[in-house]
């Protein structure tokens, strides 16, 4: 009998999947990074360049395929929330503009959770 294959390319069609999601995960960071700077530089807030900084890296996880993409958007989500406390108090409309999209993604990028390696390295054994 022989063993099903473990190689990175034993899933053709899950490769198509997380690099369209990590394309459309940095083609929303790169911005968000980019005007962010501009925006400190502008001397206002760092919450843009950080989560547009975070998102980068998610897409760059998400294209080796590392469950380290899902923890750290985690944490890009979690900062969301803190954030959009920070701006907005507990103002339920003025709220959905700054966490429906952030958690709209994550719910996203949950789905993509059994197409990902838990391991650091795809070539370590």
């Amino acid at each position: 009998m022989v063993a099903p294959s473990t190689s990175p390319h034993a899933r053709p069609r899950t490769h198509w999947a997380t690099t369209l999601i990590a394309i459309v995960v940095a083609l929303l960071g790169l911005p968000l990074l980019g005007l962010g700077a501009w925006l400190i530089v502008l001397g206002g807030s760092w919450y843009y360049a950080l989560a547009g900084l975070g998102l980068v890296i998610v897409a760059a996880l998400l294209a080796r395929r590392s469950m380290a993409a899902i923890w750290l958007y985690l944490l890009v989500w979690l900062a969301t929330l803190g954030w959009a406390y920070w701006e907005v108090g507990l103002d339920y409309w003025a709220q959905v503009p700054r966490v429906v999209a952030p958690t709209i993604l994550l719910v996203i990028l949950l789905l993509f959770t059994p197409l990902l390696s838990g391991r650091k390295t795809e070539g370590a054994r």
